[in-house]
């Protein structure tokens, strides 16, 4: 199909509201190939010759002969490039000249898992030698056969930290015949999650060590800009670096698309979730295999609802279907199933799909928003194409900031590198819990600071305040009836979770799915609304105690959204910089207080606002890294001179600032939290307050404080280019504020930002 006639004939339709914004044709490429300089065992070059593999590409064949001249290696190359080969060839070389070899390969997601193993199928696994997953789906029958058998096993970091390691005594003669462990996606090994991963890294290693053994570790990740680097910090081992793809593709049209305005007074744009369920019916209707990228939960559920509706009568609509975190294991597997065999024309998905997994061939990707990060762009623009096949993608615009802003500056993303990954492995609230875990599982030496840093020793003995271990010759876990791993959540700062029961019908309670601490309270909560599959539940009762949301299955035509409250105050700064008219921007420790306090419903389509209603949830509370602007009196005086509001003004630039703080620092917007104040009781005068969302930081802040010309002068750029009067969805509100964006004052933040910038200041 031609995707670039394509696409401008959607637009076309929709008359004089166009909504193509950017469109560009990326090249195809043509194969690079290389030889191996390593003679392969016979088996596995059966096994290649087989699969009908005639020649490596460089990558590919870089990487094998690295891998098998024993240096740990890291793979960076684009989506569908044959990055699973670079590892599995050697596994299977290793395994056929000695099979007592035992390979750990970690996935971010267990869909990951399970689609590779598929994949070892065609290098014996099954046959000639064993693979097995272990993660939470693997049912208890089967977990003492993978320990005692499986030569391979494939897992995530989840269970590696709660299911494996803790128990290394079961799995004593796979640790003491440890060679491989790959790590896969590596990209996503960023942030809170990333920073948790490479502690449960180092307490792998650890553990081999203690069996005798040191495993090679083979990387693989979608384009970043500090692949190298990342690596090294997740495993603390050096990497050599194959950073060139060999692999052909066809050409692929990338298409920027901009909702039309539909208020010209308020600078109200369409729904991009409607942009893009339109989009989803129209490719459906032309037998067009998509995935819709979202960028929440609830976004993917929304767009299937409409794109659902759009469909109604055309026989379609049961070709569609949502896939998200949260959902049960066999309806995830289900859904790849029929992905996998082309049972479904469409599927809406948040990042969940966003790796690796082999779900078909699929001929066009609609990103519902910007995914927060270039490489995440690509990382989703790639799920399309087949073979040398021309592919489309299309990101359609939210009304967000930063989104608006990659539409005036589509170079920033067809021409910029990709972020750096940001991890703290030592940041001292993660490596703390996995100093319990570490200690729990062998008792902690001075030799094991190598690992966990210089600080470990400090750690460990305020853990010791708290009675969570002792020292005599090491440092020991003083409850052995007690499991820290199953308190400590690697995916964020959260616990344990909440299940999500519909209530009691004909065949009893039935789960739904499960959520995350971090989201319950925002999602759950009562009177929230949940969907799931397409369909509308209603929480009842959210029961704290066992964790527990009690729903009801009920047709409405809304949706709800939290209400949050916060305050942030201050520690001593570490690092402090002069404003150009006075007063200063600051580094430094932050506590942040933060509640539900209440939620709003809001109609679907139209968005309308049906009220607000107040809900009484228990506070939250952490220590994390931020940095704060103390205003001066000047900018006090100017603001009032120009007649602009004070805290609208300050109100409006944290919005912006945090709305394009993902082009600085690689995160999404709400890995940032903010608060504005016209009188701050730490700085006796009006501040405006950014910090990291998590306890501790992870490098989000400093990232920004280290950047902020160039966030203050995009920021300026934005809001100065937004045609609307008084701040809208394209500049400075943003559709999850806690206040409903009041107060703004799109006209101060301008000024705000033009005199914190280094230059001087505009007019």
């Amino acid at each position: 199909m031609d995707f670039a006639a394509y696409i401008q004939e959607l637009d076309d339709r929709r008359g004089s509201a166009a909504r193509l914004a950017h469109l560009c044709t990326l090249p195809a490429q043509e194969a690079s190939f290389a030889e191996l300089a390593h003679t392969l065992d016979p088996t596995v070059q059966g096994i290649v010759d087989r699969l009908g593999i005639k020649r490596l590409w460089s990558h590919q064949a870089e990487a094998v002969d690295l891998a098998l001249d024993g240096h740990n290696v890291v793979v960076v190359s684009g989506t569908a490039s044959g990055k699973t080969l670079c590892y599995t060839l050697p596994i299977a070389q290793r395994i056929y000249q000695r099979p007592a070899s035992r390979a750990l390969l970690i996935y971010p997601t267990k869909a990951l898992a399970q689609d590779q193993l598929r994949r070892l199928a065609d290098f014996g696994a099954g046959d000639a030698f064993i693979a097995a997953t272990y993660d939470g789906d693997t049912p208890r029958a089967q977990r003492r056969k993978v320990k005692r058998e499986a030569q391979v096993v494939l897992t995530n970091p989840d269970m590696l930290h709660v299911g494996i390691l803790p128990y290394h005594h079961t799995w004593a003669d796979f640790f003491r015949s440890l060679t491989y462990v790959v790590l896969d996606e590596v990209h996503t090994y960023r942030g809170v999650f990333g920073s948790n991963a490479a502690n449960i890294i180092r307490r792998l290693r650890r553990i081999a060590a203690h069996y005798g053994s040191r495993p090679q570790f083979i990387c693989c990740s979608a384009t970043i800009a500090n692949p190298a680097e990342l690596c090294r910090a997740l495993t603390g081992l050096e990497h050599r670096l194959v950073d060139h793809d060999g692999a052909p593709h066809g050409a692929k049209v990338f298409a920027l698309w901009n909702p039309p305005v539909i208020e010209a007074k308020t600078g109200k744009r369409r729904s991009a979730n409607l942009e893009a369920s339109d989009l989803m019916a129209a490719l459906a209707r032309s037998h067009v295999r998509h995935i819709c990228f979202a960028i929440a939960r609830t976004q993917a559920e929304l767009m299937l609802t409409y794109a659902k509706k759009a469909l109604e009568g055309s026989g379609l609509e049961h070709k569609l279907m949502a896939y998200r975190g949260g959902y049960l294991p066999a309806e995830r597997r289900e859904i790849e199933r029929k992905l996998f065999e082309g049972e479904l024309l469409g599927v809406t998905s948040t990042s969940a799909l966003e790796v690796g997994v082999d779900i078909g061939g699929l001929d066009a990707v609609v990103m519902a928003g910007y995914p927060g990060s270039v490489a995440s762009t690509w990382q989703q623009a790639g799920r399309a194409g087949r073979g040398k096949q021309e592919a489309l993608a299309v990101l359609v615009a939210m009304a967000g900031g930063i989104n608006q802003y990659l539409l005036e500056h589509p170079e920033y993303l067809l021409g910029s590198t990709s972020e750096r990954a940001v991890i703290d492995p030592y940041n001292r609230f993660i490596l703390g819990g996995h100093l319990l875990c570490a200690a729990y599982e062998l008792a902690i030496r001075d030799a094991d600071s190598a690992l966990f840093g210089e600080q470990m020793e400090e750690i460990l003995e305020v853990l010791a305040e708290h009675r969570y271990v002792t020292k005599r010759s090491a440092w020991y876990w003083i409850d052995p009836d007690t499991y820290p791993a199953a308190c400590i959540s690697i995916r964020s700062a959260s616990g344990a979770g909440y299940e999500i029961v519909c209530a009691r019908g004909p065949d009893g309670d039935r789960l739904l799915g499960t959520m995350d601490d971090a989201s319950a309270f925002r999602m759950i909560h009562q009177g929230a609304v949940y969907l799931h599959g397409g369909e509308t539940y209603l929480v009842e009762r959210l029961d704290l105690e066992r964790r527990v949301a009690h729903v009801v299955r009920k047709d409405v035509d809304y949706y709800t959204v939290p209400m949050v409250a916060a305050e942030v105050r201050l520690g001593r700064a570490d690092e402090t910089r002069p404003l150009p008219a006075g007063g200063g921007l600051s580094l430094g420790p932050v506590s942040v207080k933060s509640a539900v306090i209440g939620y709003a419903r809001r109609k679907q389509v139209t968005e309308q606002d049906l009220g607000q209603y107040d809900l009484q949830l228990p506070p939250s509370a952490y220590e994390t890294m931020g940095l704060w602007f103390a205003v001066p009196p000047q900018d006090v005086d100017e603001l009032v001179i120009h007649g602009h509001d004070v805290l609208g003004s300050l109100h409006a630039l944290e919005h912006a600032l945090i709305q394009l703080l993902p082009l600085f620092a690689l995160c999404d917007a709400h890995d940032v939290g903010g608060a504005s104040s016209p009188s701050h009781p730490d700085l006796a005068g009006p501040g405006l307050f950014l910090h990291d969302g998590y306890p501790g930081g992870v490098g989000i802040c400093e990232a920004a404080f280290d950047r902020i010309d160039g966030l203050l002068a995009a920021v300026a750029d934005r809001i100065a280019a937004c045609p609307c009067a008084d701040g809208c969805p394209s500049c400075v509100q943003t559709h999850d504020c806690g206040s409903f964006n009041r107060p703004l004052d799109k006209g101060g933040a301008l000024l705000l930002a033009r005199r914190w910038l280094a230059a001087e200041p505009e007019a």
